[in-house]
């Protein structure tokens, strides 16, 4: 076997047996590595989900600022929430009322639009742009706080971050994405009542009454439950991602970003939870 020389700086082949046994320890190592990486990930969550929980039964509540926030959470959204909700009910008229007019059913068209406004399509699609907005906004936010070093300002200065930062948000998103889920079903009820009246003449007071006529408790009850979990999770997800961004600027569109996907992957999950729980106790 050659024996390396550095003067000639030739490194000496390896038999191929000895290549394949680096390559499978690199690949360990790197595997490995992931697997730490994605523990330490959960565990971080985990720490700042309880430490969250915790501050918010403590003394000393912040209302003033999560008053703030609620009014901010609305406000950003609430332009964009109309926009959507009036396009639901369009959208959901236009295309159901070919198919019920072929079977002759044209009468359940209010109950129909209603029912999948309230049960799925409003809570859905209103929860998912919250995720994009209010996510979105709060992970850069708290991210450019921590770049600029302010969260550790506050923690010097004996001020707990999380009673005083994140709290408030995630209270709001709680309190608030619900409240924008009914303004969007309403919306959605008037837009398909708009929608219905595009190819004939629809009285508006019947509209409504079919259309509520065919919501009963047992349908609206579980559609406004999940919203809170909703808001919950957007403003969790969305707080932790700033609170625990990286030190550098680009690290404040990446936390951005990641809120953005993972608030949007919690709603879906928790909607299939919900949905698989109304099924089996109703």
């Amino acid at each position: 076997m050659k024996v390396f020389d550095p003067k000639n700086k030739k490194i000496p082949k390896l038999p191929d047996a000895k290549k394949q046994a680096i390559k499978l320890s690199e690949n360990v190592i790197k595997k490995t590595q992931k697997a730490n990486r994605f523990f330490l990930a959960v565990g971080e969550f985990n720490l700042f989900f309880l430490l969250t929980i915790k501050a918010i039964f403590s003394r000393n509540f912040e209302f003033k600022e999560f008053l703030r926030q609620c009014y901010l959470v609305g406000n950003k959204t609430l332009p964009l929430i109309t926009i959507t909700g009036i396009v639901i009910g369009l959208v959901l008229t236009i295309q159901a009322r070919p198919v019920l007019a072929d079977f002759g059913a044209v009468s359940l068209l209010p109950g129909m639009v209603a029912l999948s406004i309230v049960k799925e399509m409003g809570p859905v699609v209103t929860a998912l742009i919250c995720a994009g907005k209010i996510g979105s906004g709060m992970g850069a936010e708290l991210g450019s706080m921590k770049v600029t070093e302010q969260i550790d300002a506050m923690e010097v200065s004996s001020t707990n971050p999380i009673r005083f930062l994140v709290v408030p948000r995630v209270l709001a998103a709680t309190l608030m994405i619900p409240i924008l889920v009914l303004y969007a079903d309403a919306l959605g009820i008037l837009g398909s009542w708009a929608g219905a009246n595009i190819k004939g003449e629809v009285n508006f007071v019947l509209f409504i009454s079919q259309a509520f006529n065919a919501i009963g408790f047992s349908d609206l009850f579980p559609a406004i439950i999940k919203t809170y979990f909703f808001g919950a999770a957007i403003g969790f997800i969305g707080c932790y991602k700033g609170f625990t961004a990286g030190r550098g600027t680009e690290s404040v569109g990446k936390a951005a970003n990641e809120s953005v996907v993972l608030a949007s992957l919690f709603v879906i999950l928790i909607d299939l939870v919900a949905v698989q729980i109304t099924d089996m106790l109703l």
